[in-house]
């Protein structure tokens, strides 16, 4: 199995190979409303993209939002080409994009979970708040993680 390597969102072709992961797994797979995946918070956000083989199949973005009196990075858009689940991609990414929002100077890491990968991402050391709620259609809950020691994630 190829390795999965991240980078920066930097260019036009970059930003079309993200947007097309977030149309298939969001709009097509998912059934999200398109105006609704395109929120309006992409140019304000930190873009990434994993490729395999030079292949785009994953992206994810993370932007700062004020949540309980703190300035913290709500990590979104995490997707996987369906191809390429279970690879771990999906696992490297949510690491990836949680040490770039660190190296801006975050240690709070919101995110609002699809339910039924709350587990997954418990995983990953996020707690839910036991707010729950539908977004796009889909049920969702909220998560945190909070670097309290402020170490880095392996």
């Amino acid at each position: 199995m190829a390795d999965v390597l991240f980078a920066p969102v930097r260019s036009e072709d970059d930003w079309s190979a993200a947007r097309a992961i977030r149309t298939r797994v969001f709009v097509e797979e998912q059934g999200c409303a398109p105006e609704e995946e395109w929120d309006g918070h992409d140019e304000a956000s930190r873009h990434v993209l994993g490729r395999v083989e030079g292949q785009p199949v994953a992206t994810a973005r993370w932007r700062t939002v004020s949540y309980e009196e703190e300035v913290v990075a709500k990590l979104e858009r995490i997707a996987v080409l369906p191809a390429h689940r279970g690879e771990g991609h999906g696992t490297r990414l949510v690491h990836h994009i949680v040490r770039d929002a660190r190296r801006a100077g975050f240690h709070t890491f919101l995110l609002h979970a699809q339910a039924h990968l709350d587990d997954w991402y418990a995983a990953l050391g996020f707690v839910s708040t036991g707010r729950t709620f539908m977004e796009a259609g889909i049920p969702h809950v909220e998560m945190v993680r909070r670097d309290a020691d402020h170490e880095s994630m392996h």
